[in-house]
């Protein structure tokens, strides 16, 4: 099972466990519908867009409703505690939520003690709980963009706001040296993906490959395309491929989606993850060793 879980910017969405779809335009879970143009939407989207391509089983989420309040997320946090060694996903994800630190510790707790360990993803919140909690290691993959990789590497900082340097100052040419105090100060997962002008996979503090073609600007002006990377490489390694090697398809297929639909800063992230299948037709096969089964 592929579990896909986070939080809604929606106070009305109830905690819902199950099946996703995508449904007149929505994603579709236990009845419950929710949008898919950011955040957990758009990865999710992203994420069932890859399976659905390479006809694997369907995804699984756990979704709730959270504005900023910490309710939903403790919800979505208690029910993994209670349930994920139960529920054994292969691969499990996690997204916006409140970066809440003892949560955080029970949840990898209780993953510890489950009889089979899933590959691990976390992105946005669930990332920032990890750093915090210093438990960044136990996830397989983690997903940064520029001002995110450099909460990573400062060592003091609880949150993307308060790094040391200013949050719209982050020099892209600082990040590989970002990126290797990450891994030092054990603030990284096993793998990173760096989201960025030029996207980084590194492993260890080492710099495996980079991805900057085709360049499309714009794609960094549009609200939710990192989303859509994690989703991206989350239904890949699903799919059985490495890590670094979903990552690198990941942050192409990102960019070649971008470039088909010639987005624009109006461009809504919904129209990016509709190339993904063209793009998966013509470049999979040649990417990887995974084509469609």
């Amino acid at each position: 099972m592929l579990l896909l879980a986070g939080t809604i910017p929606d106070k009305n969405m109830p905690l819902t466990f199950g099946e996703v779809s995508l449904q007149n335009g929505s994603l579709v879970a236990d009845g419950q519908q929710f949008n898919r143009f950011q955040g957990t939407g758009a990865m999710i989207s992203a994420a069932l867009a890859t399976i659905k391509y390479l006809q694997l089983e369907p995804a699984k989420v756990l979704v709730v409703g959270d504005i900023g309040d910490g309710q939903g997320s403790r919800e979505l946090y208690r029910y993994l505690i209670d349930n994920i060694a139960e529920l054994s996903p292969e691969v499990f994800v996690m997204h916006y939520c409140l970066p809440i630190m003892t949560l955080m510790r029970q949840l990898c707790q209780a993953v510890r003690e489950s009889d089979k360990k899933p590959i691990m993803v976390a992105d946005a919140g669930a990332m920032y709980a990890a750093k915090g909690a210093n438990l960044s290691s136990e996830f397989d993959i983690m997903t940064p963009d520029p001002s995110e990789i450099a909460f990573l590497a400062d060592p003091k900082a609880t949150h993307p706001a308060y790094i040391a340097e200013h949050l719209f100052e982050c020099d892209a040419s600082k990040i590989p040296e970002q990126i290797d105090a990450a891994f030092r100060n054990g603030s990284a997962a096993k793998l990173l993906l760096v989201k960025g002008k030029t996207d980084y996979i590194a492993s260890g503090g080492n710099i495996l490959a980079t991805v900057n073609e085709p360049d499309v600007p714009m794609i960094e002006a549009i609200g939710g395309t990192g989303d859509t990377i994690t989703g991206l490489v989350s239904g890949l390694v699903y799919s059985g491929m490495e890590p670094k090697e979903a990552a690198v398809v990941a942050a192409k297929t990102n960019r070649v989606a971008g470039e088909l639909a010639k987005v624009t800063p109006a461009t809504k992230v919904a129209e990016l993850v509709d190339k993904f299948q063209s793009v998966f037709e013509k470049h999979l096969c040649q990417w990887s060793e995974v084509c469609c089964r």
